[in-house]
């Protein structure tokens, strides 16, 4: 029961992080530093990637009717536009597809509270001064996106391999630098996580092996319907707030949260 109540926090912490831009790997890496699951390493490294596929359902459940092409409420042209927005979507992955695959196994030797301190930080920063920047969005629209501004934001997904960047945080800063609102910034980031969390999920399933004990079955499967539940109210909470506010409180929490780390492991750990 202990091993399952860890299991929910971790998967309400994924849940959480995922979406918002604050780094969920970051997040999971410090939170196991005080539940440490009674896991093997290489079953921990997996699941901290998979659960993130229950996340990947509430895009999927809450977007549904946006992301499906086939929909027969939606009319010609607004099928053609969803095909287009999957083209979109498709060409920004493949930068973090060629290089994540290169570089996955490299950059696992980075997962330490330093690199994470130092890109909770980092980013954080990076908000304030782009927030304080951003003032005329040329995109407001996801029609409006066009397939070199897609890659873009691609190649700045490209920056979240590191520990502690936030994949979410790294496209929408992208994003916005590039000239897209905060909710077109927000959405196309969403989205970018379904084939991409999907496809790092099943490499690291079939790397970890697909013969699982039991015990391990369970574990993941309860940190998916956590994370599951728990992205949708984030998702639908993000969405709300971008309306009315900037990210710049997101990067004053990176910020603190990253001298916290610091201090922690320095001088108490």
């Amino acid at each position: 029961m202990l091993e399952v109540l860890k299991v929910i926090i971790l998967g309400i912490v994924q849940g959480i992080t995922e979406w918002l831009p604050i780094s969920s790997t970051g997040h999971l890496i410090l939170v196991e530093q005080l539940i440490q699951l009674k896991q093997s390493e290489a079953f921990t490294n997996m699941f901290n990637v998979v659960i993130q596929f229950g996340s990947i359902l509430a895009v999927v459940v809450i977007y549904f009717h946006k992301l499906n092409p086939f929909s027969p409420k939606k009319t010609n042209v607004e099928k053609e536009n969803t095909w287009k927005m999957w083209f979109k979507v498709i060409i920004a992955c493949v930068p973090a597809a060629v290089i994540g695959l290169v570089l996955d196994n490299f950059m696992s030797a980075w997962e330490n509270w330093q690199v994470v301190s130092a890109m909770l930080i980092l980013y954080g920063v990076a908000f304030i001064v782009v927030e304080s920047l951003h003032k005329e969005t040329k995109i407001k629209s996801m029609d409006d996106m066009t397939y070199k501004t897609a890659l873009l934001i691609g190649l700045f997904q490209v920056l979240s391999i590191v520990p502690g960047t936030s994949r979410s945080g790294a496209t929408i800063l992208g994003a916005m630098l590039i000239g897209c609102s905060r909710s077109v910034a927000a959405e196309f980031s969403f989205f970018l996580a379904i084939p991409v969390m999907f496809g790092v999920s099943l490499l690291k399933v079939l790397k970890y092996g697909l013969a699982m004990p039991m015990q391990d079955v369970i574990v993941l499967l309860t940190g998916m319907v956590v994370a599951y539940i728990v992205s949708m109210l984030a998702i639908k909470f993000l969405m709300n707030y971008v309306r009315k506010h900037n990210f710049k409180s997101f990067g004053y929490y990176r910020i603190i949260l990253g001298i916290l780390v610091i201090l922690y492991f320095s001088f108490i750990h």
